[in-house]
């Protein structure tokens, strides 16, 4: 949880692999109880969005280089934004998904193009990480959810 060292893009990385075993661990559950819900993750790939832009200003790093670095990485790499949303549109409306579907771009390092399902890393398919995130969860927060 980054309590000794705080690193942003590493908090970040942690963050997006709880999304997919919380997502995994959820369909899980919601099977084994008979549940009529399905579980599906999405990422939107590189888009361009003021996100990357006013991260340095957020962390109090005012010089403007990683400002200038950020936009010019957004105006020639990235995709527009609305492509970006196009993976979660298509995982809340297409028919015959099936649950823990994961959703991306289609193109190169799925960080550009058009949505289906993509693959996972190993990690993010962890079945005792999943369950121990879901434990960890419901320690820490204090709300459990039963599906029975």
């Amino acid at each position: 949880m980054g309590a000794q060292k705080y690193r942003a893009w590493a908090a970040y990385g942690q963050s997006k692999l709880a999304n997919l075993l919380f997502t995994s661990e959820l369909q899980r559950r919601a099977h084994a109880a008979g549940a009529p819900l399905l579980a599906l993750a999405a990422h939107p790939g590189y888009a361009r969005t003021n996100l990357q832009s006013v991260g340095a200003t957020m962390r109090g790093n005012n010089n403007g280089f990683e400002r200038r670095l950020t936009d010019l990485a957004n105006r020639v790499l990235a995709q527009p934004a609305e492509m970006g949303a196009l993976p979660t549109l298509y995982a809340a409306t297409e028919p015959g998904l099936a649950g823990n579907t994961f959703v991306g771009p289609d193109g190169f390092g799925e960080q550009h193009g058009h949505p289906h399902p993509v693959g996972r890393s190993e990690r993010a398919g962890n079945h005792a990480d999943a369950v121990r995130l879901w434990s960890e969860s419901e320690r820490l927060t204090g709300v459990t959810f039963d599906l029975g």
